[in-house]
């Protein structure tokens, strides 16, 4: 005996095995290959490859694989929110509709779990009302330090939209932050290549960014910065690496800058300020108001 599935539209054009884990069993990759080899799974009563991008409406047919064991080690778990948690993300959505919600990200927490962070945007969310018929899917990501605008799709179709619209460059975003002194010109770029490691490989990536000097002091400068490139801690990295680190980074700082008002700022001096796009003609302008902590250290230094 067989069993049927349908691909639903939110799954056009994924990769069959993310569907098949999704949907029908979380199993290792290698179980995966291994079921079609045995012809145990079917498309339109056709053998497929594991990365056969599957289509609205396809037929499934999965024959007897109730010997395989799903992998629940591999399964991350779920923070749970509490009520209050839930209801307080009223306060930060600024914009709801059938595709995609924009929030205002409070600092500290992140996006989504991962070794050390467990309580994450992405698990509030799911209980919210925004996502009672919906499943979020991340589009981009903010620094679990850096507030402000974040998009999450409501939808696999809008989720590759706005993936693909990031990748071409047609989201177009504006982060202000403060920093630690005084830049010399008001207006420039800063191209950089910026050096990572992972799994002991070296990575070389190209980052380009313009900064805007908007207000500054003897000590500090207000900044507007509009990422061309989306590397990890661009900003970050590209402000410390010109001497001017942004205030509250516990990670890129210059010792000889610290000072008593960076150590009573609580939270990363960085807000993803304004974002824009067009999509289907229609052009999209959001913008998310800085936390109390910005705009205490804004007024008290400028």
């Amino acid at each position: 005996m067989s069993k049927i599935y349908t691909v639903e539209k939110d799954y056009q054009n994924a990769r069959f095995d993310k569907w098949f884990k999704a949907k029908i069993m979380n199993l290792p990759q290698s179980l995966i290959e291994k079921i079609i080899r045995l012809n145990r799974v079917k498309i339109n009563r056709k053998k497929v490859k594991s990365s056969y991008r599957v289509q609205s409406g396809d037929i499934v047919e999965v024959y007897n694989i109730s010997k395989f064991k799903e992998n629940n080690r591999i399964r991350l778990s779920k923070y749970k929110p509490t009520r209050e948690e839930v209801n307080i993300y009223d306060d930060y959505v600024i914009e709801d509709n059938e595709n995609f919600i924009v929030i205002n990200k409070p600092a500290g927490i992140p996006v989504q779990s991962g070794t050390k962070s467990f309580k994450n945007i992405i698990d509030v969310l799911k209980g919210t009302r925004y996502f009672e018929n919906h499943k979020p899917y991340i589009v981009h990501r903010l620094d679990k330090e850096t507030s402000g605008i974040l998009i999450v799709a409501k939808t696999r179709e809008y989720a590759q939209l706005f993936t693909s619209l990031f990748r071409i460059r047609k989201i177009h975003k504006t982060y202000i932050a403060l920093i630690h002194g005084k830049i010399s010109k008001s207006k420039g770029t800063l191209k950089d290549n910026l050096v990572s490691y992972e799994n002991n490989k070296k990575i070389v990536q190209k980052a380009i960014t313009h900064l805007k000097v908007l207000k500054s002091s003897s000590d500090y400068s207000y900044v507007e910065l509009n990422p061309i490139t989306g590397r990890k801690h661009q900003l970050r990295k590209q402000l410390y690496n010109i001497g001017n680190p942004i205030v509250g980074d516990n990670k890129y700082f210059i010792n000889k800058k610290i000072n008593k008002n960076l150590l009573k700022s609580k939270n990363l001096m960085l807000h993803a300020f304004k974002i824009k796009f067009i999509i289907n003609n229609i052009q999209y302008n959001f913008r998310a108001k800085y936390n109390e902590d910005f705009e205490k250290f804004l007024k008290k230094n400028f």
